[in-house]
């Protein structure tokens, strides 16, 4: 009965085969996505995460940290990414000018106030009202200025320049003079710092937040005209509830068009976002000099989807070199189980789950597919000292026993 338990050489050289055949796989997968880091087109698991199924999917998504986005839609977390780029930048280029930490601030936040060069206002002429709010007049510095958070709207300006012209006992020079500084300083307070033009895509636009008509007198709510944003929101918290409940090939089919249409949604309001944020890493490194240049780009806080796909592509590596090499083979192909079981899990063709011929590609599976195959291998691995036939566990135990043998032969003596 032992003697059929017994390995016969030709399966021990095939389970050695095996091993350094997932070896390979593992270290190639690996080294590919980390080739990819440095193209156009870097490896990311963001897309494989953010679409698990099953009983373990938010603990899969929350692992990128943020699987759809809300982040992008936030104004203080992307204003807070606006300050905090600059303070990196501040911190690398110690050596920045004042009038290169001025243009820097008000690329952020928009300068205290907008100003152009006035000698005097037309004699008659009174800024009053909601006007003066807005605009004045300084006669020791002789500047026309409009506050930096206000800006002069066109209503503004024209009011403004269609009561100079009103003026009977100004001259002719002193309105024009004055109309002309008006229309500058229309141009320069039309110039929109990056979080306010964030305010706007987050707060503002009707179209992606919404509007909400109030009552003048009581200030409730008459009407309410949701955006973009809420039925973002609104569409993935329906899409959460009603996921666990799908069955039929009918309902994850409806499920399946409904997140495209989420996706759809997703790209629609993040993609402006993640666009002003690059133009302004990019106008914010303009104001750098040649020799502030050479010191490279701004070092960038990694995001937990980095860190997890770093994570992911060194383990590939790490057990494949040593799956290869046969080096503590029985716990390495045990770790290796248990990353591919998640690679599993993350979208398993489990019954109600999902339908995997259309979500996953040209495999059809039921149950059991190319990575469960390949866990049940690895184990079967686990379970003998493959590294010990062939590898460098051969080469660890015979130094082991060596040792041992050492301390007994002087016991003896």
């Amino acid at each position: 009965m032992r003697d059929s338990w017994r390995l016969s050489g030709i399966a021990v050289a095939f389970l050695v085969l095996l091993r350094m055949a997932i070896g390979w796989q593992f270290l190639y997968e690996g080294l590919w996505k980390l080739n990819t880091l440095s193209t156009a087109k870097p490896w990311s698991s963001a897309g494989y995460l953010r679409a698990a199924r099953g009983p373990m999917r938010n603990v899969y998504r929350k692992m990128t940290g943020d699987p759809d986005d809300l982040h992008w839609l936030d104004f203080d977390a992307v204003a807070a990414g606006f300050d905090a780029y600059k303070a990196s930048l501040l911190a690398k280029n110690p050596d920045l000018t004042d009038e290169q930490k001025a243009q820097l601030d008000a690329m952020v936040d928009g300068p205290p106030q907008f100003s152009v060069r006035l000698d005097h206002l037309p004699q008659g002429l009174k800024i009053d009202g909601n006007l003066k709010k807005v605009i004045s007049f300084d006669p020791e510095t002789k500047r026309l200025i409009v506050d930096g958070k206000m800006h002069l709207l066109p209503k503004e300006r024209a009011d403004l320049q269609k009561q100079a012209r009103a003026l009977k006992s100004a001259s002719a020079d002193d309105i024009k003079r004055f109309n002309s500084a008006v229309d500058q300083l229309f141009k320069l307070s039309s110039h929109l710092s990056y979080k306010e033009r964030l305010a706007i895509l987050l707060k503002i636009d009707p179209e992606r937040v919404g509007l909400v008509y109030r009552d003048d007198k009581t200030k409730e709510v008459v009407e309410e005209r949701k955006g973009k944003i809420t039925e973002y929101k609104e569409l993935l918290s329906r899409y959460s509830e009603e996921l666990p409940k799908a069955r039929q090939a009918f309902e994850v089919k409806h499920l399946d068009t409904q997140w495209d249409e989420i996706q759809k949604l997703r790209s629609d309001l993040v993609a402006p976002v993640r666009a002003l944020e690059t133009d302004f890493h990019q106008d914010a490194r303009k104001l750098l000099t040649v020799d502030q240049l050479a010191r490279g780009p701004v070092p960038e806080p990694w995001t937990s989807q980095q860190r997890i796909d770093h994570m992911t592509i060194w383990a590939l590596i790490a057990l494949g070199c040593l799956l290869l090499a046969g080096l503590l083979s029985r716990a390495t192909a045990l770790a290796a189980a248990v990353l591919l079981l998640s690679f599993y899990l993350a979208v398993p063709p489990w019954p109600g789950v999902e339908d995997l011929a259309e979500t996953a590609g040209p495999e059809h599976s039921y149950i059991i597919n190319k990575n469960l195959i390949e866990v049940i291998a690895l184990l079967a691995i686990a379970s003998m000292p493959t590294g010990r036939w062939f590898g460098f566990d051969q080469v660890l135990s015979a130094a082991f026993r060596r040792r041992r043998s050492v301390p007994q032969q002087t016991a003896r003596t």
